[in-house]
Order: structure tokens, then C-alpha cells, then sequence
């Protein structure tokens, strides 16, 4: 064999253990890379743990990462509950929970012995209700044990898991109606709000035509302009608070806090929002054709003003016409269990 071909094989081989090996290696029942336990809490997580392998040969593991980098992580999940083997071979008993702390996330992973137990639903109100009310507060540990003995109690007693699966199916039933009725009371508010906007937004637009050509004096426009707005913030309330209450009676996660705590987007907004404004005025003048752009710093063409800004103060905008687990101390001892994807993922 040549030289090349050599560095070509020990290349290739080198690859491919990489490949195989792209995940954390688990040395232990509980792998706290993010540092978000101390050593006591720690210590009782991995005790805990490692009872419940040893008395039922189901193994529960908990890795915590600062961040995915860019993965998504039920691909990450997965990758590392298969490349660690978590359960035994022969039964898939195992369940990966993986914590992600800059990303905010988190997600039990379910092997396929036990996916008919801790099914999907089962796994995302366990994250939904019990881990991230605790997560918003701080409680990494307390979320984590909570939700760790849950899991146990689960696969311990079938009864307590069929009553904890028959309160999902009431919840389900019951809620979707009053969901749906939640959200029919809604509409209305966002289709009043839509109509209050779509008038009181076309004016400002065409207060925008106006000083464009020279028709509206800028001093008079300026300030026609920013009573405009008045009515326009006020219909985005009627459009905005029914949205918010339907992201969360619908639970889509979106994170208000990160949105609180910065006001970049603010400005983002603010600025996209004239800049759009005086985009629609330009091509009205376009598309209209009559007129030419010109400014006017005091002069008001009063006939404009009157057919235009009349005392009900609308205007349409559009047409002309206005239209295995060690058993000493957690020590990790993969069985060879694999998962396919099964379990619930969240953010909080």
C-alpha cells in the first residue's frame, strides 16, 4: 500500500469515528456541563437515578448543554440518546432529558420500550407544567427533579400514569371548544381593530401623498401626521392584545421576556414602519399620475384639503375612488438502547 493510500485509509477511518462520535460521550447518570447544579443537588439527582436503574433496569439520564449551536435540539436529543446507547438493547428503556441553557430549551428524549408509556403528550405537559414554571424563576434543579420524579412515579405505577393520561384526554376535549370559542371572541376584536387601523392608516398615508405634493404644507402635515397616529396605535391595541392571548391559550412559545428586555426592535419597527408609510404615498402619487412632487413648507392647497380631509376624517387608500448505569456513584454504562425520535421538547 502506497503512502497515499494509506493517509487516504487512516483519513477516512478518522472520519468516520468522528462522525460516529459527534455527541457528548455520557460518563454519568447526570452530565452537568452547563454547571447549573451544586455539588449537594448534584449528588441527589445522581443517587436517585441510579436506585431507579437499579430496580427497574430503566435508565433515566440527564445531560445539560449552554448551547446547540445551531442544531435543533430533537436532532441533538436523539443523536446523543443513540450514540450513548441510554437503556438496555433488548428492552429501549431508557429517557434522555437534555437541558440547554443559553438556548432556553429543553427535552425528554423516550427510547421505544417506553414510548407507550411516557408518550408524547405525557412528556410535553410534564415540561409544559411542571419544568418551565420553574425554569422562568431560575429553578433549573427544582424543575429537573420534579420532573424526574414524575417520570419514576409513572413507570413505577401504571395507575397513576392512566389517571395522569386521562386528565390530558379531559384537558384535550374540554379545551379544545372553549379554545375555539376563545378565539371566535377574539376575531372580533381583531377585525375591529383591522378596520379602525385600515382607515386610520389610509389617512396617514395620504397626509404623506399630500406633502409629497406640495398640496400639504410639511408645518400643518407634521402635525396632522401625529394626531393621525393617534387612532392607528389605537386599533393596533384591538389587533395586538387578542394575538398575544391567543399565542398563549395556543402555547407557541414565543419568548416576551427576550422581547421586554431589549428595545432594539422597537426602533426596527418604528423605523420599517414610516419608511413603508412613505413607500405606499410614493406609489400612490405614481400610479395616480396627476400630480408632481414638489414640497411646501406652509402653503395648503384648501380645496385639496377640503375634498381629502373632510369632517369624518377618512380616506381609503387604493383606488381614485377610495375603495447500562454504573451502580456506585452514576457512572455511565450505555445497554445499547436507541430511541426514534419519540418525546416533547419546550422553551421557556
Amino acid at each position: 500500500m502506497s503512502k497515499n493510500s494509506l493517509f487516504c485509509f487512516l483519513f477516512l477511518i478518522s472520519s468516520l469515528c468522528m462522525s460516529q462520535n459527534r455527541y457528548l460521550e455520557l460518563r454519568e447518570i447526570v452530565t452537568d456541563s452547563s454547571k447549573i447544579f451544586s455539588a449537594q443537588e448534584l449528588e441527589i439527582l445522581k443517587t436517585k437515578l441510579t436506585n431507579f436503574e437499579k430496580e427497574t433496569t430503566n435508565q433515566l439520564v440527564i445531560l445539560t448543554i449552554n448551547a446547540l449551536d445551531g442544531e435543533t435540539i430533537e436532532t441533538y436529543a436523539n443523536g446523543t440518546f443513540n450514540q450513548n446507547g441510554i437503556g438496555q438493547q433488548e428492552k429501549d428503556n431508557g429517557i434522555l432529558i437534555l437541558f440547554v441553557k443559553d438556548d432556553r430549551e429543553v427535552r425528554i428524549e423516550v427510547g421505544y420500550g417506553l414510548e407507550p408509556y411516557i408518550t408524547d403528550a405525557v412528556a410535553s405537559r410534564i415540561i409544559r407544567n411542571t419544568m418551565i414554571p420553574e425554569f422562568k424563576e431560575a429553578n433549573y434543579f427544582q424543575g429537573l427533579d420534579l420532573a424526574t420524579d414524575q417520570l419514576i412515579e409513572f413507570l413505577n405505577n401504571p395507575e397513576a400514569l392512566e389517571e395522569f393520561k386521562n386528565e390530558i384526554a379531559a384537558e384535550g376535549e374540554m379545551g379544545l371548544g372553549i379554545k375555539i370559542f376563545i378565539l371566535l371572541f377574539l376575531s372580533i376584536f381583531v377585525a375591529a381593530g383591522s378596520f379602525i387601523f385600515y382607515k386610520a392608516y389610509s389617512s396617514v398615508v395620504e397626509i404623506f401623498r399630500g406633502m409629497f405634493i406640495g398640496k400639504l404644507g410639511i408645518l400643518q402635515g407634521v402635525f396632522m401626521m401625529l394626531f393621525g397616529f393617534i387612532p392607528v396605535l389605537f386599533s393596533l391595541v384591538f389587533i395586538l392584545m387578542p394575538l398575544f392571548f391567543a399565542t398563549m391559550i395556543f402555547e407557541l412559545g414565543i419568548d416576551y421576556d427576550h422581547l421586554l428586555n431589549s428595545d432594539t426592535w422597537i426602533y426596527v419597527v418604528l423605523v420599517s414602519f414610516f419608511a413603508f408609510t412613505m413607500l405606499l404615498a410614493v406609489l400612490k402619487i405614481l400610479i395616480k399620475g396627476k400630480d408632481d412632487f414638489k414640497l411646501s413648507l406652509y402653503k395648503n392647497d384648501k380645496t385639496y384639503m377640503r375634498k381629502t380631509f373632510s369632517s369624518t376624517g377618512s380616506h381609503s387608500f387604493g383606488s381614485s375612488s377610495g375603495s447500562s448505569f454504573g451502580s456506585s456513584s452514576g457512572g455511565f454504562s450505555g445497554g445499547g438502547g436507541s430511541s426514534g425520535g419519540g418525546g416533547s421538547s419546550g422553551s421557556w
